[in-house]
């Protein structure tokens, strides 16, 4: 498969480690271009202690996509569990901390790809899905659900027939396949529409030069003010970006940044509520509690000691 399948601490040592590894991408001999396709169930069969014996937490630097056709699959994607039914996709996209939880019944596709194994056009047509901010677990139109699982099955039957035909025909045939694929799961509700960044590429380009501000300055900037001088524009013109890419305000955006990076820092790199606070530029610890508690129903002690939420919590995809 396709991860790295050493352990973070070699002494063997079952405890969270400090930082978060990141796994990069490594296909089984002979597999080309980028791209590796299989099953939930397989995928559990080969890796009988990794990574969920004991549950890690981990990133990687490529994409995990996979359509449950059967059971259910219970994920945590930046520390948020996702529960996937059949006719839903979890998609897990590159840098998302991740942790695995054993599969029990789930069955169906699963698919691990690279970020340029798509043609640059294609790409800039799925922005709005493969983007890091985009929904964990897609719902897609009822009429679309058996059209992508039989695609999905297409596409694995044909990753499964390298050398049948000539290699350079074998990988377009795979990347053709991967494609359609997405192209139709981007009428997915909760995805923007595709087009949409051409329709309102200035808006785009803005937002996307936001996000790109908001990685950088999240623990200091905290105003939707802020972002907009950094940017060059009025906080309306910023907002009316922020509500096309996403249909959600500025300052909502700002939180769910802030509050990721609390979730990461708090379960994944074991900080404590007051270093977080500070380290997010919170003045007082008292209300970094509350800020977390509105938002996830637990405190940030709570949250570190893996407690399950009183009430249920405000996604963040």
């Amino acid at each position: 498969m396709m991860v790295d399948k050493r352990h973070p601490d070699p002494s063997g040592s079952t405890a969270v480690p400090a930082v978060v590894p990141l796994y990069g991408f490594q296909p089984p001999v002979g597999t080309p271009y980028g791209l590796e396709v299989s099953t939930v169930e397989d995928f559990f069969a080969q890796h009988d202690d990794w990574p969920w014996n004991p549950p890690r937490p981990g990133r990687a630097t490529f994409h995990y996509l996979i359509a449950v056709t059967e059971g259910e699959l219970r994920h945590d994607v930046d520390h948020v569990m996702r529960t996937v039914t059949p006719g839903q996709w979890l998609w897990v996209r590159p840098g998302h901390v991740q942790c695995w939880h054993p599969p029990g019944a789930a069955r169906g596709p699963f698919i691990l790809f690279e970020p340029d194994v798509l043609r640059p056009d294609i790409a800039r047509l799925l922005a709005p899905l493969t983007a890091h901010e985009a929904p964990a677990v897609l719902r897609p139109h009822p009429d679309d659900t058996a059209w992508l699982q039989q695609t999905a099955l297409q596409l694995l039957d044909e990753h499964r027939a390298l050398g049948r035909r000539p290699l350079d025909i074998h990988h377009a045939l795979r990347r053709s396949l991967l494609e359609s694929l997405l192209l139709r799961l981007a009428d997915s509700p909760g995805i923007a529409p595709i087009g949409t960044a051409t329709a309102h590429a200035g808006r785009a380009d803005r937002y996307r030069r936001f996000l790109d501000a908001l990685e950088l300055h999240f623990r200091e900037l905290h105003q939707a003010a802020d972002y907009a001088e950094l940017l060059g524009c009025s906080v309306r013109t910023l907002s009316r970006a922020a509500q096309d890419a996403t249909g959600k305000g500025v300052r909502e955006l700002i939180d769910e940044r802030r509050l990721l990076e609390a979730r990461r820092l708090l379960r994944g790199a074991r900080w404590d509520a007051r270093t977080v606070a500070v380290h997010l530029g919170f003045t007082d610890p008292a209300n970094f509690g509350r800020f977390f508690r509105d938002r996830t129903g637990l405190t940030p002690a709570a949250f570190a000691a893996g407690e399950s939420p009183i009430l249920p919590p405000r996604s963040l995809c």
